[in-house]
């Protein structure tokens, strides 16, 4: 990343950052993400309840791994050789975690923190439920507005993690959204986040540096 690159995504993350801050989420923006994971890492202690959101930024960042060294319980539906039933009891224990640690397919320039998600877990632990949440995307997510979130969202996040998954949607065939009607569509619920929610405290962690989709 050229020096132009850093200046341009410190400028946009702080922008982006202001707004949320205004909107009552405790936000913050790191150059690197190596700034991010110390940060973050130093909110772990041993027998605190963590949950993970399936997000691909924590996974990249290492999260799960280091919430593990902490002595952290750790609370995660993306496990391998999970029955459906177990997946779903776990998800349902993701709302009653100390903290919750997710991402965000898109972030506003405004303060907005907008979200598609197909059985609602993860919009619904951003929300209410876990004493706190904590939102971490990489610069490559900030928009300009809340139309332009819902291009990225359906337009890129939504088909390249369909793909991911290997789900029979239209959009993971050719990459752009139909509004399907299939039946391993992924976007169902959908949420803004125009302010914190009232009894959640949140923070929102945005990474000069692309990750996740």
């Amino acid at each position: 990343m050229t020096e132009h690159h850093v200046w341009h995504s410190k400028v946009i993350g702080e922008k982006a950052v202001s707004k949320l801050k205004k909107h009552g989420f405790d936000a913050f923006f790191f150059s690197t993400k190596e700034e991010a994971i110390k940060h973050i890492s130093a909110q772990f202690s041993p027998g605190l309840k963590v949950a993970f959101g399936g997000s691909l930024t924590a996974r990249q960042l290492g999260l799960r791994e280091l919430a593990k060294i902490s002595d952290c319980v750790i609370i995660d539906h993306g496990l391998p050789d999970l029955s459906e039933n177990e997946r779903l009891d776990i998800m349902r224990q993701e709302l009653m975690s100390d903290v919750f640690i997710s991402s965000s397919n898109a972030l506003t320039l405004d303060g907005s923190i907008v979200n598609a998600d197909g059985y609602g877990n993860r919009v619904a632990a951003m929300i209410f439920g876990p004493r706190k949440v904590i939102i971490v995307a990489g610069i490559n997510k900030v928009v300009d507005n809340e139309e332009a979130a819902l291009s990225r969202l359906k337009n890129t996040a939504a088909p390249m993690n369909m793909k991911r998954l290997n789900r029979d949607t239209p959009c993971a065939i050719d990459g752009i959204c139909h509004d399907c009607n299939a039946e391993e569509r992924g976007c169902r619920a959908y949420t803004i986040l125009r302010r914190r929610p009232a009894h959640t405290p949140t923070q929102v962690i945005i990474i000069g540096e692309d990750l996740g989709m």
